[in-house]
C-alpha cells in the first residue's frame, strides 16, 4: 500500500510558474512509475505527465510539452512537477498517482493504483 500526498499548489497568475511536490510512504517507492493527472470541475482525470521507475523516461500530455517538467528523487520518494507558463485553463486540481502497470507511460489513469488527495491549482487571468 502506497500513500501519497501533494503539496505546492495555489494562485498564481497566467504566465507563473509552480512546482508541485508529491511524497510517497509505504511501499518500495522506487518499484513505481509515477503521473501526474489533472481534473477540473466536472471533468474527468486526464493525463499531464510520468516518468519511468528510475526517472530515465518521461512523456508528457501535448498540451504541456515545453512548459511541464516532471522529475523525481528515489532517495526522498518523491515525484515533482515543475509547471511554468501557466493558463488559466490549467486550473484544476492536480494529482499524482503510483502504478507497477508496464504500460504506464499510456496516460490511463486506470492503469494507476494509488492516489493522492490533491492540490488545487488557480491559474487567474
Amino acid at each position: 500500500q502506497v500513500h501519497l500526498v501533494e503539496s505546492g499548489g495555489g494562485l498564481v497568475q497566467a504566465g507563473g510558474s509552480l512546482r508541485l511536490s508529491c511524497a510517497a510512504s509505504g511501499g518500495t517507492f522506487s518499484r513505481y512509475a509515477m503521473g501526474w493527472f489533472r481534473q477540473a470541475p466536472g471533468q474527468e482525470h486526464k493525463f499531464v505527465a510520468t516518468i519511468s521507475w528510475s526517472g530515465d523516461k518521461t512523456y508528457y500530455a501535448d498540451s504541456v510539452k515545453g512548459r511541464f517538467t516532471i522529475s523525481r528523487d528515489n532517495a526522498k520518494n518523491t515525484v515533482y512537477l515543475q509547471m511554468n507558463s501557466l493558463k488559466p485553463e490549467e486550473t484544476a486540481v492536480y494529482y499524482c498517482a503510483a502504478t507497477l502497470h508496464r504500460q504506464y507511460y499510456s496516460g490511463n489513469h486506470y492503469l494507476y493504483d494509488y492516489w493522492g488527495q490533491g492540490t488545487q491549482v488557480t491559474v487567474s487571468s
